[in-house]
């Protein structure tokens, strides 16, 4: 027996890094999937193409940003998890009110759709950004919160406009709020895919911002468990509850870890172009999985060394190196 059998779950941003992997465990665990990816005149699903449950899901196609495309997907669904989201940090320095447009607008219209629909709950999606530098560790739920980052304000003001519909208008919402996640199909922008394509593509230089902070590092497949468990949890409407490992470890650790996993020797560059402002830099961040351990029994799968190896024989297949553009910074 699945988790979600029989229901039907919306995935916004499906076609993402997250939201393609939690797309397979959904229809895993029973459940009958419509994934939203963002529309483009290429008609590209992005990571959705990649799946191997792609002949199970409705692929639908269009943009959180549409209050009424939003209310129009969410037509019969027990279960909408809200993924879809401008998510690169840099580049809300750049283009800030797009990041107010997308996760802020966004999660309005998705909640909004919600009540309208009928919808049994919303899983609304977080980030650890929004904590900031850590003021004490490990992070719990109660840690206050830091808009380091245009992105960071972003979800936050995301996370509230969900929970003003829970305390508003009763809906049904939980706060999901996931620490680094990292694995196969993420985004070069992120530093562990900069590092193993780097790597994978003969660069005996390796460029990177600031490799002192800390980060509390996820295997996709343990984060996208923990929003399975908190959907599944009856208990957890209102409640904001972090997914993360409870263990903490420097950037430079995880490239020196990558770097034994794949044998190599490349010298590590501190590239001033990829390091954030001075006040916006997150420097440590641990998390504090007491909550959804004690209310789920989630307990991560994957330790840092089996996840850091799973995820470079991906990156390191051919065909799927070959997506990724090493020698460019993304931002």
């Amino acid at each position: 027996m699945g988790l979600f059998n029989g229901k039907k779950i919306l995935v916004t941003g499906a076609d993402g890094f997250i939201g393609s992997h939690l797309t397979e465990m959904l229809v895993k665990e029973g459940a009958q999937v419509r994934a939203l990816s963002q529309y483009n005149s290429f008609n590209s699903w992005g990571w959705l193409e990649d799946v191997s449950c792609l002949n199970e899901i409705e692929v639908v196609c269009g943009d959180v940003r549409d209050s009424a495309y939003c209310n129009s997907i969410a037509k019969g669904q027990d279960i909408i998890f809200n993924l879809a989201a401008l998510i690169a940090i840099p580049y809300s320095y750049i283009a800030p009110e797009s990041y107010v447009d997308t996760n802020i607008k966004g999660s309005l219209n998705i909640c909004q759709a919600a009540l309208n629909n009928g919808v049994e709950k919303v899983i609304q999606t977080s980030t650890s950004e929004v904590y900031g530098t850590a003021q004490y560790v490990p992070i719990d739920e109660k840690h206050p919160l830091q808009p380091q980052s245009p992105y960071s304000a972003s979800k936050i003001g995301a996370d509230a406009i969900a929970m003003s519909f829970h305390n508003a208008f009763g809906l049904n919402v939980t706060i999901a709020r996931p620490f680094n996640t990292y694995g196969p199909r993420q985004s070069a922008r992120a530093v562990i895919p900069t590092i193993i394509t780097q790597i994978a593509s003969g660069m005996k230089e390796i460029r990177i911002g600031d490799g002192t902070p800390t980060r509390d590092f996820n295997y996709v497949e343990d984060t996208c468990m923990g929003f399975c468990l908190i959907a599944a949890n009856d208990k957890v409407s209102g409640e904001t509850i972090n997914i993360g490992s409870n263990f903490e470890i420097s950037i430079f650790d995880v490239l020196n870890k990558i770097r034994d996993i794949m044998n190599s020797d490349a010298q590590i560059i501190v590239d001033e172009k990829r390091i954030r402002p001075q006040n916006s830099e997150v420097l440590r961040l641990w998390c504090d999985n007491t909550k959804i351990r004690e209310l789920t029994g989630f307990k991560p799968k994957y330790s840092i060394d089996e996840g850091l190896k799973r995820t470079v024989e991906w990156f390191t297949d051919v065909k799927n190196l070959k997506k990724y553009k090493a020698g460019i910074y993304n931002v």
